[in-house]
């Protein structure tokens, strides 16, 4: 059997995905991290709007206020997930890409996700042990107020309970994806997002547990896919490891993780603030305009998740290629990434503008017979 060309991917699936990470062509690299992304992604922006539908036919508008108000938690538990993730994620696909020049790098890849995960975990158990000991004041941030106060409460504190699961899930994505895995992150996420949809119905709809149910789907959700993308990463990872073994604090690799981590860490931090300004101020005009917008923004998520998908796919490949020294394929992914994202953004912006000016026109009157 003749070696693989530039052109053919090997059979492995490890082997495979660093095939495309290494060699193959920008575009169709490009192709298989970023396509599958943007597909998982689209698939949980689609279920964010199905799971408002569904609270939403109970007709009891204080619960998707409830909803709407408990979305900063989740921002936070993002937050802390990609801390370690993407910091973590960058690191390993930079380490896998220098192991081409020093395969002693790869030895470091174990310690890097074995902190990266554990890390996750044990800062997201802290943070929702604080949560829940402060459950009401933090309701009363969120902007809480009457009838709208015991179902945000029971909302963000099944949330609250469920950080670790959440965080360790967000985090171990970022690390499957690092390897370049992308189909089997896309596989695990609409896997999750199915399963949480019908844990919505039968918590919802069937058991009456209200936004409590859908907290709980999504915490159950989410604990599924760690299994999922812990089975991956021990059956398939040559390299990477969740034992607690592994777990350091050396500042070899705590440095890098944090130092790239904590800048999402700020990123989120100004959307929390954000959600919570917009969410206290329509809280002023009553639970029906916060739901409502609660909806609108579940619309805007659409187009946003869909580029989200194509800037998180192409990070593997940016950090390999840089790992690796190879200065021509890094340029030539950011230049092709960038006019992806570029061309996705503006057709998303005609389409909106389109339909809003559509929207805005006022009807023309009937002339009477």
């Amino acid at each position: 059997m003749s070696a693989p060309t530039i052109h053919e991917p090997p059979a492995g699936v490890a082997d495979r995905n660093r095939w495309f990470l290494s060699s193959a062509p920008i575009v169709r690299s490009l192709i298989h991290l970023c396509v599958p992304m943007a597909a998982a992604m689209l698939v949980g922006a689609v279920y964010n709007l199905i799971n408002a539908g569904i609270v939403g036919s109970l007709h009891i508008t204080v619960l998707l206020a409830a909803i709407t108000l408990g979305s900063p938690i989740l921002g936070l538990v993002m937050a802390v997930g990609n801390v370690f993730g993407v910091g973590g994620g960058a690191l390993v696909s930079r380490l896998l890409g220098a192991a081409e020049r020093d395969e002693t790098a790869a030895a470091d890849i174990k310690r890097v996700s074995a902190f990266s995960f554990w890390g996750a975990v044990l800062t997201g158990a802290a943070i929702g042990a604080v949560g829940l000991i402060f459950l009401d004041p933090i309701v009363t941030m969120l902007g809480a107020s009457g009838e709208a106060v015991p179902a945000t409460r029971a909302f963000v504190g099944v949330l609250l309970a469920f950080v670790p699961v959440l965080a360790a899930a967000v985090c171990l994505e970022q690390l499957v994806r690092a390897e370049g895995a992308a189909r089997q992150v896309m596989i695990g996420l609409i896997a999750s997002t199915i399963m949480n949809l019908l844990l919505d119905v039968l918590f919802i709809l069937v058991l009456h547990w209200g936004v409590a149910g859908a907290a709980l789907a999504t915490g159950l959700a989410n604990l599924v896919l760690v299994l999922y993308f812990s089975f991956w990463l021990t059956r398939h990872s040559k390299n990477a490891s969740l034992a607690p073994r592994w777990f350091t604090l050396a500042p070899a690799v705590v440095k890098p993780v944090l130092g790239v981590g904590v800048s999402t860490l700020l990123q989120s931090a100004f959307l929390i603030v954000t959600a919570l300004v917009l969410n206290n101020l329509a809280a002023g005009y009553g639970d029906g305009p916060l739901a409502a917008m609660g909806v609108a923004v579940r619309i805007a998520q659409v187009p946003e998740f869909l580029l989200m998908g194509v800037t998180l796919g192409v990070l593997p490949l940016l950090a390999y290629s840089y790992g690796k020294g190879d200065g021509n394929r890094l340029s030539g992914a950011l230049r092709t990434s960038a006019i992806a994202v570029g061309g996705i953004a503006l057709i998303s912006a005609a389409v909106i503008c389109c339909s809003v000016i559509k929207c805005s026109k006022p009807s023309s009157p009937t002339r009477p017979s």
